[in-house]
């Protein structure tokens, strides 16, 4: 089994300033891409950003210029520093890992509990 646990959610006001963090643990062999999705309520769920693990990156037109993904590879992490918050980024934060497991070397792509972002205006 692999778990990934979110934090770093939270209310903040537009302009703002948040970070969120998400950890793979478990029966892992190695972590591969790594993203965060958002879903906002009554909308689909989408992409907002994804890394590799050789650290290429990939965002949504909406958060480019204003937030940036990374990962530490050692700890299995993935965050998301978000600056420039508006109210439109209002959503519940979903971090996504693919993952190569162990003992088996299977594959399993994972998903977090969601974090809350809140953006007041």
């Amino acid at each position: 089994q692999v778990q990934l646990v979110e934090s770093g959610g939270g209310l903040v006001q537009a302009g703002g300033s948040l970070r969120l963090s998400c950890a793979a643990s478990g029966s892992i062999f190695s972590v591969n891409d790594m993203g965060w999705y958002r879903q906002a309520p009554g909308k689909q769920r989408e992409l907002v950003a994804t890394i590799t693990r050789g650290r290429s990156t990939n965002y949504a037109d909406s958060v480019k210029g204003r937030f940036t993904i990374s990962r530490d590879n050692a700890k299995n992490t993935v965050y998301l520093q978000m600056n420039s918050l508006k109210p439109e980024d209002t959503a519940v934060y979903y971090c996504n890992a693919k993952t190569i497991m162990a003992p088996d070397y299977r594959f399993l792509e994972v998903w977090g509990q969601g974090t809350l972002v809140t953006v007041s205006s």
